[in-house]
């Protein structure tokens, strides 16, 4: 099938971005971006493109090209769906809050609703396609929702797993290590996957479209992110180990990073990771092996998470321990509250947490983070449901100017690594703060010697 027209179910981290660059790559085929939240259309809408509801570096300019040419976003999922030969599913996959699977499983609820709106309104023959990050033999139910809908209509599931970092989003779908696309091996399976590799086709060379089965797929994204996120605690948990010895963690990491075998990447010792695939992907790994019974395997997994809320604990309680182990009343700077630099995503960043653990010993907080509005930082704390929001209002504060944030601070806790903390006036910032002044860099940001010579005393993560 050749494909002229696509609809995209979900307007957020995932959806917006990928449809974008396929428009732009693909200026013959009709994208439309569909949603139910009308403030995220509208944003994407917005005259002012800088004003689109994601952040990513070049992502702006790449919708002003396409958008009223070929890139449509609206909330009329019916239509969108009705036209559409091919039809991405790009919805939020939560981790359960409650009943079976508790804490670990994935909450399918978004994903089988869009299953049943696609039955109901399709009249034509559909390929559908799992973008979202799924447990294995989704795409099973998908298939079975969308098989008894008796209406003939014929539906192909394929899963086309997303393998974007936030910050390089961009980059890494204009130039992607791979494509990988998983899809039944019968015929009309094969026909469908040649669909899409058809559209990928485009602006990515052949030999870097991957295609299988689709149990392969979908397994492929879990593992994918559970390597990653394995690498980040591995160093994490050397880093304590380097601090009680003396050794250098960012020393430590270039030395194993020159080993071919091993390399440099995800090798950065933090203050630990976040985001919305890592922790999530982990835990439902470790419940789909907790449910075939493989208890060692779901047990090596979630060991990934639990060094994670160690090294975050361990990075808070640094800071009450420094200040003399008390922070009541004092006032504690946070310079980043994205998970990670380059995106406005605070999902399952360390800051939250860092900044509920300093809340509880009485601390005040004065946060700046460049594309983190107000409204989103109060909500993430809110979201723990610790204390009352007007408790949170009164402990936390967000501000304009990194400036403001640290004048007449105790300490300042670094926690995303945005390149422009770098270039401050670190002097003017020594000179408003409460002496002595302390740093705390939990993403190994600023240089030890420069920030000692001001005369901050300088603690990072592993050294």
């Amino acid at each position: 099938m050749k494909i002229t027209k696509i609809c995209c179910i979900g307007a957020g981290y995932v959806g917006g971005p990928t449809m974008a660059i396929i428009a732009q790559k693909c200026p013959h085929i009709q994208v439309t971006v569909v949603d139910l939240n009308e403030n995220r259309i509208a944003a994407w809408n917005d005259k002012n493109v800088e004003k689109i509801p994601i952040y990513e570096p070049g992502l702006s300019d790449i919708v002003a090209e396409a958008r009223g040419r070929n890139l449509f976003f609206s909330t009329d999922v019916d239509a969108a769906i009705d036209e559409a030969q091919l039809i991405f599913i790009s919805v939020n996959t939560p981790t359960k809050t409650f009943g079976k699977g508790k804490g670990m499983a994935a909450d399918l609820k978004y994903i089988e609703l869009c299953a049943r709106q696609i039955a109901k309104v399709a009249k034509d023959n559909k390929i559908v396609v799992e973008k979202s990050t799924l447990p294995v033999r989704t795409a099973e139910a998908i298939k079975s929702i969308l098989d008894n809908t008796g209406n003939g209509v014929q539906f192909q599931i394929l899963s086309n797993p997303e393998f974007l970092a936030e910050g390089t989003a961009v980059t890494d779908l204009l130039f992607p290590d791979r494509i990988l696309i998983g899809g039944d091996t019968s015929v009309e399976g094969q026909d469908a996957i040649q669909s899409l590799v058809d559209v990928y086709a485009n602006w990515v060379s052949e030999d870097k479209i991957l295609t299988t089965n689709v149990w392969s797929s979908e397994l492929s994204k879990l593992t994918a992110n559970a390597f990653l996120a394995q690498r980040i605690s591995s160093i994490n948990a050397m880093s304590e180990l380097c601090e009680k010895t003396g050794a250098d963690v960012n020393e430590v990491a270039r030395a194993i990073g020159m080993d071919s075998r091993i390399g440099p990447k995800f090798l950065k010792s933090s203050v630990g990771f976040g985001g919305s695939c890592f922790q999530k992907d982990i835990l439902n790994l470790v419940y789909i092996a907790k449910s075939y019974g493989l208890n060692e395997v779901a047990d090596y997994w979630e060991q990934v998470i639990i060094m994670n809320d160690h090294q975050k604990r361990r990075f808070s309680s640094k800071i009450v321990q420094t200040l003399y182990n008390t922070v009541a009343d004092k006032k504690i700077a946070f310079l980043g509250w994205a998970f990670k630099k380059d995106t406005n995503d605070t999902r399952e960043s360390a800051a939250i947490y860092v900044a509920d653990d300093l809340i509880n010993e009485q601390a005040n907080i004065a946060v700046f983070d460049p594309k983190v509005e107000a409204d989103k930082v109060l909500t993430d704390l809110n979201y723990l449901d610790t204390r009352t929001a007007d408790k949170n209002k009164e402990k936390l504060t967000v501000v304009p100017s990194p400036y403001e944030a640290c004048a007449n601070a105790h300490a300042i806790a670094v926690l995303t690594e945005w390149d422009e903390f770098v270039t401050y006036d670190w002097i003017r910032i020594y000179n408003s703060m409460q002496k002595p002044a302390f740093v705390f860099d939990g993403r190994n940001v600023l240089n030890r010697a420069e920030m000692e010579k001001i005369g901050f005393v300088y603690q990072s993560v592993g050294s």
